[in-house]
């Protein structure tokens, strides 16, 4: 069966459901977690939304204590898991949409988590959906897994799978077609320091996993000839600046570019460019040092480059940067390929700081092992299939990726979609890709991936 039409049927439904989800401003909030909401009241409210949808829809649903929530089709001991998430990043800013509002404009749907991964999980929901409608007999039992802290370490797939069913195999909408079988491993380091640094303070990023778009950096003071300096290093490296006075002192401000970590290099790192600047300008040692070693984002000053076999190159990310009361840390967001392991590139951070004037430690703070699944199973060819079928796609290939998703937290899971290869933006507008302003994606790419995710489900519960 053919299900592109099914799914071009329910277009309306789905972008009304989409908007309940994207309404919620699902970001991780300790200040308001409780036993049962342990990421926040948010995050809780999204999930109870998809909850009841999938009650309305005569789903059997699980809560998962707040961590995640389950909606199950057919019955059998064999399973099928699909694991999606709800939550997202924080907004950011300069949208020129409504973050929190689903805008449909010249084919293209915007809102926070139309991408990522709201629609794409929606998107498995509806596929589940038809299957169900036409009644469509299957051999296994569909679990739709859906967690709330994908975006800030994956907590809620730890915990479930401490405490609840884990599926046999299957896929996470969260990604690229056609087919995703390898993830970088992912190693989270942090540098620390207590050298004297002229700048007084610093608290820039909001996230390891996105590249700081945006930086303030406050010093005590700044001379004529520095602040001809500032204008001139914004100049050179094409990006906006401004200096203000703030609580008497002296504000350096700095615009970057946002962009997911994975792919650190459609990013601008403001932060960096902070340190770039005050090393210079102020003949700063720490901040020289660390500009030193975190400017390039392959880890090349680190020793730590390497272009893997099936994963390709290591990346790097400055994600968060705080100065204050004498004190710096950063955290630094690293994806490497199954060549190598977190102790080889510990170990180039320590002979690197050895080397370096300044007293700076690399402390690893965590370490996600790569995630690899065999290219020629059933599992990664069946989806291959089903992928080239509603696309006629016989080009491209199954790949590996630098970003993390939830298939790294079982056996026998891989990628799958939503967004396609090579694909072209159709308008003149701005859309932005994951964790960046006016995120948006194609709205036939969105229907059809229903479509592709119903064969799929299907064709694996043969």
């Amino acid at each position: 069966m053919n299900y592109k039409e099914h799914a071009k049927s329910c277009q309306e439904a789905y972008l009304n459901d989409l908007n309940t989800l994207v309404s919620i401003e699902s970001t991780r909030d300790l200040s308001t977690a409780t036993k049962n909401a342990p990421f926040g009241q948010n995050c809780r409210k999204v999930l109870d939304a998809m909850l009841d949808m999938a009650k309305k829809d005569g789903f059997v649903t699980k809560d998962i204590d707040g961590y995640a929530g389950v909606i199950e089709y057919g019955e059998g001991e064999d399973t099928l898991g699909i694991l999606g998430h709800l939550d997202i990043v924080p907004l950011g800013e300069d949208w020129t949409k409504d973050p929190l509002k689903v805008t449909v404009n010249d084919g293209y749907v915007f809102g926070r988590g139309v991408m990522d991964d709201k629609g794409p999980t929606l998107a498995a929901y509806y596929a589940l959906k038809l299957v169900k409608e036409l009644n469509i007999p299957l051999k296994k039992r569909v679990m739709l897994i859906t967690g709330c802290d994908e975006e800030s370490g994956m907590e809620c797939m730890d915990y479930y799978v401490k405490h609840a069913e884990i599926p046999k195999m299957g896929f996470v909408p969260d990604s690229d077609f056609p087919v995703v079988y390898g993830e970088k491993g992912g190693l989270h380091v942090v540098l620390k320091s207590e050298d004297h640094t002229a700048i007084v303070k610093m608290n820039a990023g909001t996230r390891p996993n996105i590249v700081i778009g945006k930086a303030d950096c406050y010093v005590k003071t700044i001379s004529d000839a520095q602040r001809e300096l500032f204008d001139f290093y914004c100049k050179s490296n094409q990006i906006q600046g401004n200096i203000t006075e703030e609580d008497g002192l002296i504000k350096l401000h700095i615009d970057g570019v946002f962009a997911h970590a994975a792919m650190t290099w459609n990013g601008v790192n403001a932060a960096l460019h902070l340190l770039n600047f005050v090393g210079s300008a102020y003949d700063d040692q720490l901040a020289k040092d660390l500009y030193f070693m975190l400017h390039d984002w392959q880890g090349k000053p680190l020793g730590i480059d390497i272009d893997g076999m099936y994963m390709s190159f290591l990346t790097m990310s400055t994600g968060i940067v705080t100065i204050e009361d004498g004190k710096t840390e950063l955290l630094i967001d690293i994806r490497y390929p199954n060549d190598t392991n977190a102790e080889k590139i510990m170990a180039g951070f320590n002979a690197t700081c050895a080397k370096l004037k300044s007293n700076i430690t690399a402390i690893m703070e965590s370490d996600s092992k790569p995630l690899f699944v065999d290219p020629e199973s059933k599992l990664v060819k069946g989806l291959m299939d089903v992928y080239r079928k509603y696309t006629g796609d016989t080009f491209s290939c199954a790949v590996t990726m630098g970003g993390g998703t939830y298939a790294r937290k079982f056996e026998n899971f891989v990628s799958f979609g939503p967004e396609l290869p090579n694909a072209v933006v159709e308008t003149d507008q701005f859309v932005g890709g994951c964790h960046q302003r006016d995120e948006g994606m194609k709205l036939d790419d969105l229907i059809q991936a229903i479509a592709i995710y119903a064969d799929a489900i299907v064709t694996l519960c043969k």
